[in-house]
């Protein structure tokens, strides 16, 4: 892929129009929060139904937002075989697979033999090995029969390993980049397993459209075994599975900004161009796709984010409250700091439909789940006082979990015709028990990991990446 010079088809910038873009997105934010703090003063000066604002405006959100994926998917069919036509006339890219891994004794092998056993296996699997304490390596070294180049790195066939100081998952990624010789470089977790099949369709895709610079598989959650861990895969399948017909809506809007890091394509000179993965981000994979739009907006590029539906794998899920409290504080977190950091942006017509649309609406999620949380503790206090209007939020909540229903069985259905596939008799008598069940319990625990988000956001913690300085060739706003 052909990079542009230094010079840029938007005109230049003056610091005027810098404060008006920084002006406009802060502002948003100053609404979102003062909408909540009204509906808290609302809570104890008004009367009627509007006393539970805050529940009022989640819930018109939150329907907003299903509407809309609803709409922007309503044509989504299964396309494998017209992607495959597609790819035979076009040039056959290179891919490699980067796995960046620390401590992954148990899990680390089988990732490696899934990659191995591809149909159309990646040109380089390259593991970036984090400081692993465990005997990491030593197993990678019996079971691959690992040889040492004069590089220092350790190699069998296709398969490379670099023992490297621990950094962080970020930084690893960034020392392997630089290494790999394909067009296409693929990141995907220890505990991620693809399907035989994934390598080729994301081989497709790319191939396929010379814009494409960025896009995710399709995963499915993967839970320890334990009646905990089942119960948060029943829950975690449904909700990674609305995430992936959202996802695709952003994708038919032209304004997708996120990919899961846990199985990741990304075309590799735009991504050293871009300056790699940010070690400073607690959510490196989310922070990258602003980085990569802002620079494909600025030069005029018009590169695309897809979401590859044929390419599939498992990937691992919290299976205790504790782990998934943890992980969603994290991704919660990560996520405020990125919006934050990319405020200038929000509302912007220089960066298009990501400025217009997808990031004002990235403003208001960030208030979501204070809503929704404030929303259930009025909801709770108005029950136990005894008050009337109870029982008008009550057919609200009824209401509302008409329209969930019914948009959780579009979705399932959706998602399986999408992916080519039969909805069985059993996945249908889950998706209903999930969606009954979810408004007021895993859904709560969602709000909770994000409330706990928020916090770590306030404080400026950041404890996923050891407090290094970061390498030159990673600054995260080149």
């Amino acid at each position: 892929m052909k990079l542009p010079d230094s010079s840029s088809i938007l005109p230049p910038e003056t610091g005027w129009e810098l404060a008006g873009r920084l002006l406009r997105g802060n502002l948003l934010f100053v609404l979102v929060v003062s909408a909540w703090l009204a509906s808290l003063v609302g809570a104890a000066s008004l009367s009627g139904l509007v006393v539970w604002a805050a529940g009022l405006l989640y819930v018109s959100y939150d329907t907003s937002l299903l509407l809309y994926v609803a709409w922007q998917t309503r044509g989504l069919r299964f396309a494998g075989g017209h992607q495959a036509a597609m790819a035979t006339a076009a040039q056959r890219v290179t891919v490699g697979v980067i796995v960046a891994a620390r401590n992954e004794r148990e899990i680390l092998p089988s990732c490696i033999r899934a990659l191995q056993a591809q149909t159309d296996p990646p040109d380089l699997i390259f593991i970036a090995d984090d400081g692993s304490t465990d005997d990491s390596l030593a197993l990678l070294r019996r079971e691959f029969a690992l040889v040492t180049g004069p590089d220092g790195i350790e190699r069998a066939g296709r398969l490379a390993v670099l023992a490297k100081p621990h950094s962080g998952k970020a930084r690893s990624m960034n020392e392997a980049l630089p290494r790999m010789t394909t067009e296409v470089v693929v990141t995907i977790d220890a505990d991620t397993v693809l399907a035989p099949d994934a390598i080729a369709a994301l081989r497709r895709d790319f191939s396929a459209n010379p814009k494409l610079v960025a896009g995710c598989g399709v995963l499915r959650p993967r839970c320890a075994p334990g009646v905990s861990g089942r119960l948060f895969e029943w829950f975690q399948t449904f909700e990674y599975l609305r995430a992936f017909i959202s996802r695709e809506a952003w994708v038919r809007s032209d304004a997708l900004l996120l990919v899961s890091g846990a199985f990741a394509g990304y075309r590799r000179e735009p991504l050293l161009a871009v300056g790699g993965f940010d070690p400073l981000s607690r959510v490196e994979d989310y922070e990258l796709i602003h980085r990569l739009h802002r620079h494909s907006y600025r030069h005029g590029l018009d590169w695309q984010v897809r979401v590859f539906s044929e390419a599939h794998a498992e990937t691992d899920a919290p299976a205790t409250l504790r782990q998934f409290l943890r992980q969603r504080s994290r991704w919660f977190g990560g996520f405020l700091e990125t919006i934050f950091e990319n405020r200038d942006m929000v509302g912007s017509p220089r960066y298009g439909k990501v400025g217009v649309l997808m990031l004002p609406v990235k403003v208001l999620d960030t208030m979501q789940p204070v809503f929704g949380v404030t929303a259930f503790a009025l909801l709770c206090w108005y029950a136990i006082s005894g008050q009337p209007v109870i029982w008008q939020i009550l057919a609200t909540i009824a209401t509302k979990l008409g329209i969930d229903l019914v948009y959780h069985a579009w979705s399932v259905h959706l998602y399986h015709r999408w992916l080519g596939q039969r909805v069985s008799l059993k996945t249908w008598g889950l998706a209903l028990a999930a969606a009954l069940a979810e408004p007021f319990s895993f859904q709560l625990l969602r709000h909770a990991g994000a409330t706990l988000g928020w916090i770590s956001f306030l404080r400026r913690r950041n404890d996923w990446v050891p407090t290094l300085p970061p390498p030159a060739a990673s600054s995260p706003n080149p």
